[in-house]
């Protein structure tokens, strides 16, 4: 039988045959696709024909097609619905595509041609699109060490096998933490638990075969759970098992793997000449350096620790009123704070998540699609990796735009977290195809499912991914969709949250679970005056999170990466009741791959911009002005990264953002 992996697809819109699909099609089908590849490379490399923009730069974005589809499938799958043949196969693979697109960017004779293309650029014909791809893959080639000597290249052939593999371990490191640890619970021990968190206990505990309920290290389980749990012991040991992900010793253990991908990097920077990783890193962000990163996130770090600890003293005298004495401690600060929540805002979250079922906020977040930008989504009825997933076919007046698949429900097969992927992305070169993009969520399951707000709200943030994915109209695979700076590309998806917080919106989707009535008129108000509720608490911990990661980076790299998040978190004076969102041993943004290294401040680099442009929706004719849609797909979602995203910000709002909007909409702006 001919591997599917390998053949034409005949489903709908050339969806992968999932049901087809088995795992031992994929080494095989990566086997096939890496030779064909190499074989595609040489071709380039070796072709007696002056170097030109079409046989050289165009050639290389139609090479590989068939390794993007292979991969395409298989890293979604992995990472959605892991199992131990996919986990070892990521292990063999990682090391493997290091070496190969390695192999690649080493190739003396390849980047000559890709070099001398570059050198003829000013009299070239060329598109504005064309321009970027040129100047993107020629710097592609530099930062990846084709200008370096023999030796050169050989050692960083080396250290980008091992972070590959370094990378792939920490990630199943902390899979397996989270997959392996739950806290069985009695039922005196659920005692003040709302009914939706016994719900999501009794099923993880069915998933677990545990006998009874059961809390997870899932987020949509642990955190609810860290709010309303009456049981203080509970809490600290929940809390203590969530934050030691990835530092319980043995082989799960991730502390030394940090410390050695750390150290590789810094090598690896310093062999392409830059002082430290960061430079490296950034240079090709909007920030540009370590030093405007650093600027931002200290600029929001005063405001929200004074914040934080203000709200930590009021939260400390509700805890003494219960009769418990001492410091306010990190597993009390959300059981307090719920509290708190009840009474200021009147906002009770039992009360409060009947009105935000999954499937009204999935309707929801595709209503402001089609009032934005006229997209309709049509169910499809087509076999994916996991019975949860969902599919739509994604149209504009009446022609086929894309295809999104949801899959959003917890399991153990599944890491956690939220992302947006796309199986197949946009372009038209060297022929048209239409995108496949998947948004992934770890929501707890339910008759119907309920979310929290915040989940909501990560709903509606993967959607905006989803949407720059989906409205991408470029020539060119490398430039499609998200493929933009790091701080550049957390704008669309903060920016779509704005339409989640819409009065209109809420009152029109946020209806009640059992009698389907909407959301009573003050309680609406309610929820929306407490939008920047608990801001302080938000902001600390996750810029915590974004200045140790700088700090890991923006110097020589720490033997002791624990030692040296200590002495970051106390230099910034860290509340004690606050830890960092993702404390080194199971910070993935950062250690999982390259993606978010030195680069998670990105989410704020982003909201400066996101607050910003909501604004100019505002200003003009409200959340859902037409003008302002036509321009947020012309400048931003459609474009990809064909142009400079500076550029394109600027086209769309007429000029660049300053910190005073997100402030402002996080509440931290001095009174």
């Amino acid at each position: 039988m001919k591997n599917p992996l390998l053949q034409d697809w005949k489903a709908p819109f050339q969806i992968p045959p999932f049901d087809q699909i088995t795992d031992e099609d994929f080494a095989p089908a990566v086997e096939e696709a890496l030779a064909q590849h190499a074989a595609e490379i040489d071709a380039i490399a070796t072709t007696d024909a002056p170097a030109t923009f079409a046989n050289t730069i165009e050639a290389l974005e139609a090479a590989g097609k068939m390794l993007d589809t292979v991969l395409g499938v298989f890293f979604n799958v992995a990472g959605a619905d892991s199992n131990p043949t996919r986990e070892d196969l990521q292990r063999q693979f990682s090391p493997l595509l290091a070496a190969h697109f390695s192999e690649i960017s080493s190739n003396e004779a390849l980047f000559a041609r890709v070099a001398e293309v570059w050198n003829q650029r000013d009299t070239l014909t060329l598109a504005p699109e064309q321009s970027r791809v040129l100047l993107l893959t020629h710097r592609g080639f530099v930062r990846s060490g084709a200008a370096l000597s023999a030796d050169q290249k050989e050692r960083m052939k080396q250290i980008k096998g091992r972070l590959a593999t370094l990378g792939t371990k920490f990630t199943q490191n902390l899979l397996a933490d989270e997959r392996d640890w739950f806290m069985p619970l009695s039922e005196s021990d659920m005692k003040g638990l709302p009914d939706f968190v016994v719900d999501a206990a009794r099923a993880a505990g069915e998933e677990k075969q545990a006998g009874g309920p059961v809390v997870t290290l899932s987020r949509s389980l642990i955190v609810p759970f860290l709010q309303f749990s009456e049981r203080r012991d509970l809490r600290e040991k929940a809390f203590a098992a969530w934050t030691a992900r990835g530092a319980n010793g043995g082989d799960t253990d991730n502390r030394d793997i940090a410390a050695e991908i750390l150290s590789l990097r810094e090598e690896r920077a310093k062999l392409l000449g830059y002082e430290n990783f960061a430079a490296y890193k950034l240079e090709t962000e909007m920030a540009k350096s370590p030093e405007a990163v650093r600027d931002l996130l200290m600029a929001v770090w005063a405001p929200a620790r004074q914040r934080a600890e203000a709200d930590a003293e009021i939260l400390t005298r509700m805890m003494q009123e219960d009769g418990v004495n001492g410091p306010l401690a990190p597993w009390d600060w959300r059981y307090y704070s719920e509290k708190r929540r009840v009474i200021e805002h009147d906002l009770d979250e039992a009360a409060l998540k009947p009105y935000f079922q999954l499937d009204r906020m999935i309707d929801a977040a595709f209503s402001c699609a089609t009032r934005l930008f006229r997209l309709e989504f049509k169910p499809l009825e087509v076999a994916f990796y996991h019975p949860d997933c969902r599919a739509w076919e994604v149209t504009r007046d009446g022609h086929h735009v894309a295809v999104f698949v949801g899959d959003y429900f917890a399991r153990g097969s599944k890491r956690s977290g939220a992302w947006c992927s796309a199986i197949r992305s946009q372009a038209k070169f060297p022929k048209a195809q239409t995108p496949v993009v998947l948004n992934v969520c770890n929501f707890a399951k339910g008759d119907p499912a309920l979310l929290s707000y915040d989940d909501a709200r990560t709903l509606f943030h993967e959607f905006g991914h989803a949407l720059h994915q989906m409205l991408s109209d470029v020539t060119y695979e490398t430039v499609s969709g998200t493929s933009v700076a790091r701080d550049f590309v957390e704008l669309p998806s903060q920016l779509y949250e704005h339409w989640l917080d819409v009065p209109a919106v809420l009152a029109e989707f946020a209806t009640h679970a059992q009698t389907g009535a909407p959301m009573p008129e003050d309680m609406l108000e309610r929820v929306l005056a407490a939008a920047t509720y608990d801001m302080g608490f938000q902001t600390v911990e996750y810029v915590a999170s974004a200045l140790v990661d700088l700090s890991f980076h923006d110097g020589d790299a720490p033997k002791d990466p624990m030692k040296k998040q200590t002495e970051v978190l106390a230099a910034l004076g860290m509340p004690d009741a606050i830890t960092m969102r993702h404390a080194t041993p199971h910070f993935a943004h950062v250690f999982a791959g390259d993606g978010y290294s030195s680069g998670y401040y990105s989410y704020m680099w982003s909201e400066v911009m996101d607050a910003d442009a909501f604004e100019a929706f505002e200003e003009a004719g409200g959340a859902f002005d037409p003008e302002r849609a036509q321009a947020l797909e012309e400048h931003i979602l459609s474009t990809g990264g064909s142009r400079d995203a500076a550029e394109l910000y600027t086209a769309f709002r007429g000029r660049l953002p300053g910190v005073e909007a997100l402030l402002k909409g996080r509440g931290l702006a001095a009174e």
